[in-house]
């Protein structure tokens, strides 16, 4: 240690600590300011979680939502015919050969008449769908309803058509098929499909409800007409 003719005293070199720059004050304070931002963040995206859960359950408070009935209402029939193989046999106003036919031609012109009630105080939008129809569980066609909405408390009737040009109906289903419509005269169809909705609600849809339709339905190739219909709507007769 030396001493100066002032009075100061010089105590050598300055340490590594005094050399040091102090950096991390500022580090800490961005570091903070980042978890304040993420903590805001995290605020405001539970608030609104909370905000539309509130939201939603008001709308059920009031709106009371109930499931859309949708049926199938009425089958027209243009004509069904059941052809053999052999031209000398037909459903229609014909005999059975006396052969076993190994195939069977069927041929389908029917137009599906459903219904859609809403019974809730709020429109519903229906997604787009297809109705199978199907002999014996094999798919014959197809019916297609485009989407549509439909305004609160109100019925809609949908239409579509059903076209089938020579089906091969093959084996055991085609012996069935000509027995069915040259001796029963009786030829059992059935109409399967899901129909989708959502509830509109100030602009907004809720999630999807699904209906389903199960109809079983038989038509008379001779008198070119349907004789029975049953349908079922989630495992519902109606």
């Amino acid at each position: 240690m030396t001493t100066r003719s002032n009075g100061e005293h010089h105590h050598g070199p300055p340490s590594y600590q005094q050399r040091r720059p102090h950096y991390g004050g500022g580090y800490g304070g961005g570091s903070a300011s980042f978890r304040g931002c993420c903590c805001c963040i995290f605020l405001l995206l539970t608030f609104l979680a909370l905000l539309a859960l509130a939201v939603a359950l008001v709308v059920v408070l009031v709106v009371k939502p109930r499931k859309p009935q949708f049926d199938l209402n009425q089958v027209s029939v243009q004509y069904l015919l059941v052809t053999p193989p052999s031209s000398a046999a037909s459903a229609v106003g014909g005999t059975v050969a006396a052969a076993v036919p190994a195939a069977a031609y069927l041929s389908l012109n029917i137009t599906l008449l459903f219904t859609a009630v809403n019974p809730n105080k709020v429109g519903i939008r229906y997604g787009a769908t297809a109705f199978d129809v199907m002999y014996h569980g094999v798919p014959l066609g197809v019916a297609a309803v485009p989407w549509f909405e439909q305004p609160a408390h109100s019925t809609r009737l949908l239409q579509t058509r059903v076209i089938v040009d020579r089906f091969n109906v093959l084996q055991a289903d085609a012996q069935d098929l000509v027995r069915d419509a040259a001796i029963s005269d009786r030829v059992d169809l059935r109409i399967t499909g899901d129909v989708g909705a959502k509830i509109l609600v100030l602009g907004f849809s809720s999630p999807k409800v699904q209906v389903s339709v199960d109809c079983a339905i038989a038509i008379s190739p001779r008198r070119q007409s349907l004789t029975y219909k049953q349908c079922g709507v989630d495992g519902l007769s109606v």
